[in-house]
C-alpha cells in the first residue's frame, strides 16, 4: 500500500526528479491531458476533479510516510493543477503549451490566495494552492483564446 500511495502522490515518480519536480509533475499532467481531452469537456472536468480529490487523500498519507508537510516529492498537486488549467480550453498545441506555462507561472508566483490556502489541513493544503493556480491559469487561457485570440496562433 505504501508504494502505491507514493507512486500516486509523486505523480508516477515525477516527484523524484533531481531538479524541478513540480515541472516534471506538471508534465505528467500533460501526458494525462491528451487522452482525457478526447472524452469531452464534462467527463474531462469530472476526472480532473476526481484526481484532485484523490490527490488530497494520497497527499495526506504521503506526508505521513515522508515525514514532511507538503514535501516537494509530492507532485500529484501539479498533475491536478495543470489538468484544471486546461479544462474547457481548445485542445490545440499552442493552447496546451501556453496553459502549461501559465500554470507553472502561477504555481511558482503563488498570488493570493495561493499561500493562504496552503495552510488547509493535510492533503487539502498540499492540493489547494495548485488548484487555485490552475484556476488562475484557466481564466487567463479563457480570456486569451475565447476573447483576445479566438483563432489562435497556429
Amino acid at each position: 500500500m505504501r508504494k502505491s500511495v507514493l507512486f500516486v502522490a509523486t505523480g508516477a515518480g515525477s516527484g523524484y526528479a533531481p531538479i524541478a519536480p513540480g515541472t516534471f509533475g506538471s508534465l505528467v499532467g500533460l501526458v494525462l491531458y491528451f487522452p482525457l481531452s478526447w472524452l469531452g469537456p464534462w467527463p474531462y472536468l469530472g476526472l480532473a476533479l476526481a484526481i484532485t480529490w484523490g490527490g488530497a487523500l494520497v497527499s495526506s498519507r504521503a506526508e505521513a510516510i515522508l515525514g514532511r508537510k507538503d514535501d516537494q516529492r509530492i507532485t500529484i498537486d501539479e498533475v491536478a493543477g495543470v489538468l484544471l488549467a486546461l479544462a474547457f480550453l481548445p485542445p490545440r498545441i499552442d493552447v496546451v503549451v501556453a496553459g502549461f506555462i501559465l500554470f507553472r507561472l502561477f504555481d511558482i508566483w503563488k498570488p493570493p490566495p495561493c499561500r493562504k490556502v496552503e495552510s488547509l489541513p493535510g492533503g487539502w493544503g498540499v492540493m489547494a494552492d495548485d488548484v487555485v493556480a490552475g484556476i488562475y491559469a484557466n481564466l487567463c487561457g479563457q480570456l486569451l483564446w475565447r476573447v483576445l485570440w479566438p483563432g489562435g496562433w497556429m
